[in-house]
């Protein structure tokens, strides 16, 4: 579905066809590399995707939100004096805890009319909450000259999430929707918030995307508890050597003062989240020098430690990367996102992606009963408005 589509629906909806609306755009992400270390301080590898979600919206004069999106058939008129209500486990808790952020630093909304139309596969771990959260803040800041800067606009995503929604989630997906650029991906260090953006040269190689279909919630999925085992992880290695995150500490750090975690859970998450975090750095210098196949191998050690230490993979996932990695000239492959079902992404070149897909598809149907849907990842721009009427 295209914005004039989007358009026609929202009339179709609201009525008064003579009035102007403004049409946003933001998209999903895929995270390359550094998985679950966002929440602890680290860096992460995200790149914007070219789909994403529509939202068409436009000012009313009556005290009302009016909230529906084509992808679901739950939608929401509320009264601006209730937007702090939580609305059970639904799609619109996402937007209306971003205007209960902007809400808590002063905006006060009038009355408005959004259609959301997203083209993200749900619950795909591609993003599609923390689309939904940017192009609701972008929206908003936009249609009442709200002047917020942009990076500010990022933070309400995760506030939202952690503060109404319920998901202890951190800044990554956000930051990737809000300040990705096209054919670029984001080397973001998740403490400072500082940045780079580093070109994408795969030469002969495409990112490929493969969705488990496997039905995943992060506020009901052991990710809260991820989190939970990290902060634990901290604490006792503060005995040794304060520390605020887990990320501040280096490899040789960790291995220093490992003995005082004395759960051996707690002791595999943090391992996972020290290396995984200097994985992300070696990725990005590997990238900027053209060597594919270690940023590939990379991309495999990733996965394998998000399997063993942290375990956030199982059957579904696992299988897609083992079966992906039988193909010739598949040179890395790794879950991607909060993990518990969700997608891969695997590094495929160009002659190899309709045999990967060929094979990979009926070898994960056959032992999950779940039938793969795969995507040749183009990388997008940031959150933005497209167009008026």
């Amino acid at each position: 579905m295209n914005s004039e589509e989007v358009k026609q629906k929202f009339y179709n909806r609201y009525y008064r066809p003579d009035e102007k609306v403004r049409v946003y755009f933001s998209p999903g992400r895929v995270n390359l590399i550094g998985e679950h270390t966002d929440y602890n301080g680290g860096f992460v590898f995200p790149c914007a995707l070219s789909y994403g979600t529509y939202l068409v919206c436009r000012k009313t004069a009556e005290p009302v939100i009016r909230m529906a999106t084509t992808n679901f058939d739950f939608s929401l008129e509320i009264p601006i004096d209730q937007l702090e209500n939580k609305i059970g486990e639904e799609w619109v808790n996402y937007p209306l805890g971003v205007f209960n952020e902007l809400v808590s630093k002063g905006f006060n909304p009038g009355g408005i009319e959004m259609l959301y139309s997203g083209n993200i596969p749900n619950k795909s771990g591609l993003s599609s909450s923390a689309s939904i959260e940017l192009v609701t803040a972008v929206a908003l800041n936009d249609l009442y000259n709200l002047d917020i800067d942009r990076i500010e606009l990022v933070k309400t995503g995760p506030a939202a999430e952690n503060n109404f929604v319920g998901v202890n989630c951190g800044i990554m997906d956000q930051f990737a929707v809000g300040m990705g650029k096209k054919d670029h991906a984001i080397f973001l260090n998740c403490d400072t918030l500082e940045y780079d953006l580093v070109p994408i040269q795969l030469e002969g190689y495409k990112l490929v995307i493969a969705n488990t279909n496997k039905t995943r919630g992060l506020a009901d999925s052991k990710y809260n508890e991820r989190v939970s085992e990290c902060q634990k992880a901290v604490q006792d290695l503060s005995q040794g050597t304060p520390i605020g995150y887990l990320a501040e500490l280096s490899s040789r750090e960790f291995f220093e003062y490992q003995h005082l975690i004395e759960d051996p859970i707690v002791l595999k998450r943090a391992r996972h989240v020290i290396t995984e975090n200097e994985r992300v750095i070696q990725a990005v210098m590997a990238l900027k020098a053209g060597a594919l196949e270690e940023f590939g191998e990379l991309m495999n050690a990733s996965h394998d430690s998000l399997r063993d230490d942290y375990e956030v993979t199982g059957i579904e996932l696992d299988t897609l990367v083992e079966e992906g990695r039988k193909i010739k000239g598949v040179i890395g492959s790794r879950m991607t996102g909060a993990g518990f079902g969700g997608c891969t992404v695997s590094l495929v070149k160009d002659e190899a992606i309709e045999i990967y897909i060929e094979k990979v598809g009926p070898a994960y149907q056959e032992k999950t009963g779940y039938k793969a849907d795969f995507y040749v990842a183009e990388i997008g721009n940031g959150a933005s408005r497209l167009q008026n009427k």
